[in-house]
């Protein structure tokens, strides 16, 4: 962390003015200039661009052209608008397709991966994993009759590191696959994608990486790296829209190798011969299921755009400096007040989020929201995420957060909001 932050509105402005990415916020819907909006790891900003296309796929594409557009586009998309995902995964072409959600397409990696090791009975993955992941590997067990054991590795330090010496010890040659986060969605902690699928490759296993809070915040190399699979979802810093089809990454060599355990006409190999017995279509497209959601992968798709044209290499200099600065903030203006940055301090390990700690911290999320016109989230059992969306987020905004928190805490606004949670937060 640079020893020239300082804890001053003047500052914040002095590295807005150096922003090179700071035009691209008038590609976004702002209604309202004075929210401080901290949750675009969760969902992002609105992009103009997907307004526009949303109008046009309605009104022209399905309101004019009716069935006729699937030849005009869209039957394409999900391998175009892969395409799309993979400049921003490091993936050569042939390899990313758009389909279905996250948390179905892990359940369609996890099931091919297994099938392909079947006497490997081992599964790791760790406790700081997306909890929705760890669902899809139980019932995955369960649909496979019980005979994997799935193995989650625990933090060192109340979640916001793992402990890689452990993980390593836990992969040996009866691991049929590791499944972890890249960027865990706690404490912000990225792993070293290369280091840890070496690891698991000298044992012979398989890894799926969930890309979601990385994807569009932290250049990823999923070829140089030799991943094996990936999974990620489009509505967050891809700013997609919430349920936005999700997409897959599967290594071309792999690929004729591996079948989807759904198999359904958008994956066969000729979907409109109408043939009675299925026949899997080449390539990563054996992945698809049925009918896709056009909309939403076509306006998902316009949403790209200012991604590709700002470079993973911006976004992620400007994510790094946001967060330094944020981390700076949480100990020279919020520490005072009881908060512990529960994220790592070195950058090179870290997303594009950061969780601030505090036992009160559901409740200063409830005042903050309602109160002062800032929207973090939370989680449990006391962290405060805060996300910092290169593409639309200003420095300013980011003081302007901190102090709005300094200032719920200065004046106790929290305590007169119940420790019962909302079901959303």
């Amino acid at each position: 962390m640079s020893k020239d932050f300082q804890p001053t509105p003047e500052f914040a402005l002095e590295l807005d003015a150096q922003d090179k990415l700071a035009s691209f916020r008038e590609a976004f819907v702002v209604t309202d200039p004075d929210l401080i909006y901290l949750d675009g790891n969760s969902l992002g900003r609105l992009p103009k661009a997907a307004i526009a296309r949303a109008k046009q796929i309605v009104e022209e594409e399905w309101g004019r052209d009716l069935i006729r557009s699937w030849n005009k586009g869209w039957w394409e998309s999900p391998a175009r608008v892969g395409e799309k995902i993979a400049k921003l995964v490091g993936a050569a072409t042939g390899q990313v397709i758009v389909s279905d959600t996250t948390s179905i397409n892990l359940f369609k990696l996890v099931m091919a991966a297994l099938a392909l090791h079947p006497e490997k009975k081992r599964i790791i993955t760790d406790t700081m994993n997306f909890p929705s992941d760890l669902y899809i590997l139980q019932g995955c067990v369960q649909l496979l009759g019980n005979r994997h054991e799935i193995i989650r590795i625990d933090s060192n330090d109340e979640g916001v590191t793992p402990d890689l010496a452990a993980l390593e010890k836990a992969i040996n040659e009866d691991t049929a696959l590791v499944t972890l986060s890249h960027v865990l969605f706690k404490s912000g902690y990225l792993y070293d994608m290369k280091q840890i699928t070496e690891m698991a490759h000298r044992k012979g296993a398989l890894v799926i990486w969930d890309l979601s809070h990385s994807v569009g915040a932290v250049p990823i190399a999923l070829d140089d790296c030799n991943a094996d699979l990936a999974i990620g979802c489009t509505y967050k810093y891809l700013n997609g829209g919430p349920g936005a089809p999700a997409f897959l990454y599967v290594k071309k060599s792999m690929q004729e190798k591996l079948s989807s355990p759904i198999w359904g006409w958008w994956g066969q190999d000729q979907p409109f011969a109408f043939g009675l017995d299925y026949s899997p279509a080449p390539g990563a497209t054996r992945f698809l299921i049925g009918s896709q959601p056009i909309i939403g992968s076509l306006t998902m798709e316009a949403a790209l755009e200012p991604l590709l044209d700002a470079g993973m290499d911006s976004l992620r200099a400007k994510s790094i400096l946001m967060t330094d600065y944020a981390a700076f903030l949480t100990e020279n203006l919020l520490a005072p007040f009881g908060f512990s940055l529960g994220s790592p301090r070195d950058s090179a390990r870290r997303g594009s989020h950061i969780s601030i700690r505090h036992p009160e911290g559901y409740r200063i999320n409830r005042a903050l929201i309602e109160e002062m016109n800032v929207i973090p989230d939370f989680r449990e059992p006391d962290n405060l995420r805060l996300g910092f969306a290169p593409l639309y987020l200003s420095f300013r905004e980011v003081w302007e957060g901190f102090d709005r928190i300094r200032r719920v805490m200065e004046e106790k606004r929290y305590e007169k909001y119940p420790k019962q949670r909302l079901t959303v937060t």
